[in-house]
């Protein structure tokens, strides 16, 4: 009761910490997904780039999110970013990569060869098949590796807070200052709530985005 008290009491700035954290996270994944998508294609044509890009970014995300922010602070700091939103976000999207990568390259690769020649057959050129065929077919998987990514950032943008990021991290980190459990509490509790609606929204567009054959298929599978 008293850490649902601590957050009816500070509502507003609940909703302002929240709409941080939404963006930080927003911000990030688009800009990762920009990256991640195009280059997930790309290395389907080459598989020695392809592991190491891949192996780069599993080497990514062995690098504890204080350590990053440590090492990006000197760098950033001569463009006068070293603290705030700048470091937070570049650290989301580094992190963001691995998921987004690998279930691209992935779901490219999964597209079976019969479907592809079937597009040949058609006279699709490369541009065409990637837009007509192979990407629709890949679009779940694509899906649910943003789905990933931006829960797994949702809990990472929390520690953000501690270079002045902002966001709901705030809660804990203050809370932790000050030996205040109600507020670490509530600062949990709230990254928990986001993470677990952002996780049904990214789901439920996953579902929307995933075409009837597919969704026909999975069925009859079952």
């Amino acid at each position: 009761m008293g850490t649902l008290n601590f957050i009816l009491k500070n509502i507003h700035t609940v909703l302002f910490l929240t709409w941080e954290h939404i963006y930080m996270v927003g911000v990030s994944l688009i800009i990762a997904t920009l990256i991640g998508v195009p280059l997930g294609i790309m290395i389907t044509k080459n598989e020695n780039m392809a592991k190491k890009v891949i192996n780069g970014a599993n080497i990514m995300m062995t690098v504890p999110s204080i350590a990053l922010f440590g090492l990006m602070l000197p760098v950033l700091a001569l463009i006068g970013e070293g603290l705030g939103k700048v470091p937070a976000i570049i650290a989301l999207i580094l992190y963001s990569q691995l998921p987004i990568i690998r279930n691209t390259y992935v779901a490219i690769k999964n597209v079976s060869p019969s479907i592809r020649d079937a597009g040949k057959g058609m006279g699709m050129n490369r541009w065409e098949l990637l837009k007509e065929v192979e990407i629709p077919i890949a679009i779940p998987v694509i899906v649910a590796g943003l789905r990933t990514a931006a829960v797994m950032n949702i809990g990472i943008a929390a520690i953000a807070a501690y270079v002045g990021a902002g966001g709901l991290g705030v809660y804990i980190q203050q809370g932790i200052d000050r030996v205040y459990p109600e507020m670490i509490l509530a600062g949990a509790l709230l990254v928990s709530i986001l993470a677990i609606l952002v996780d049904g929204l990214m789901a439920l567009a996953e579902r929307m985005l995933t075409s009837r054959g597919i969704q026909i298929q999975k069925r009859l599978s079952r």
